[in-house]
């Protein structure tokens, strides 16, 4: 990924998400590869890690991303942290069941963390606080954001240190945005929202690519030999994977550029 991105000229982000406290190991493991590489390259192999210490306690959760924050700093990776739960179904942890409140994060929770990671690397953390974020993509009116929340959390920061009225002391992450509106994002946004995850409607977006194929070329695709325009015709170039996974892949890029859109970030790069 590092070679190649040299060849495109913009940020490429390698990012690792959803770790787990059972998953720790996992990142101690690319913690050491990215050491090895900044004792080499000067570059972490890794740009950031995000650990969903979620289901823990919220003491055992900042002391433990402290911890691995020390050790990332060192090495310029950035850290991502979850506080609260988002709603839904996504790599095996199941929250679909849990109470509403647990949804929304408290200012006062998001400011005991922000101080702990602050004082050890300042500004290099984000946090994946919860605002009624749901994985998955559910009927308009299930969900009920309340980018507010983000807000009033940003307030609340920047009266306990004294910051100037409009400060965003907080780099926030928005968790489960596929099918939000635009509006909840860019709310989002103008509050300090950096990044926002949309796995779920890139799922989506790659299948309707490769089904899109399949139904259009479904009478090439039931055997090897044999097709509309011949019974001895091969069909090996439809059912090329080639073919297909370039669909998909071209429907995501598609629907990454309404991200793009909706995120406020087409053309950055030529605004800095």
């Amino acid at each position: 990924v590092k070679t190649l991105a040299e060849l495109y000229g913009v940020p490429v982000v390698i990012h690792t998400d959803h770790c787990a406290k059972k998953l720790l190991p996992w990142v101690d493991g690319m913690i050491s590869a990215s050491e090895e590489h900044y004792k080499q390259y000067g570059t972490p192999l890794f740009s950031s890690h995000m650990l969903d210490l979620s289901e823990e306690p919220l003491e055992e959760n900042i002391q433990i991303c402290s911890e691995y924050l020390k050790r990332m700093a060192a090495v310029d990776c950035f850290l991502e942290i979850e506080l609260g739960i988002t709603g839904g179904e996504e790599d095996g942890v199941d929250n679909s069941g849990v109470d509403s409140s647990l949804l929304y994060s408290q200012p006062s929770e998001i400011y005991d963390f922000w101080k702990a990671l602050q004082a050890i690397a300042p500004d290099f953390f984000s946090v994946a606080a919860a605002f009624g974020n749901v994985h998955g993509v559910y009927k308009p009116g299930n969900v009920k954001l309340e980018p507010e929340i983000l807000n009033n959390a940003q307030k609340y920061i920047s009266e306990k240190e004294g910051l100037p009225e409009g400060s965003k002391p907080v780099f926030f992450v928005f968790h489960g945005g596929s099918g939000s509106d635009q509006s909840d994002i860019r709310a989002a946004i103008g509050y300090g929202v950096i990044k926002m995850n949309i796995d779920t409607d890139t799922q989506w977006s790659y299948w309707a690519g490769v089904k899109s194929y399949v139904d259009k070329y479904s009478p090439y695709l039931q055997s090897q030999i044999g097709n509309p325009e011949g019974e001895d015709k091969p069909n090996k170039k439809y059912y090329d994977p080639r073919a297909w996974i370039v669909e998909g892949e071209m429907a995501t890029v598609d629907r990454l550029l309404v991200a793009y859109d909706d995120l406020q970030a087409i053309d950055a790069l030529s605004k800095q």
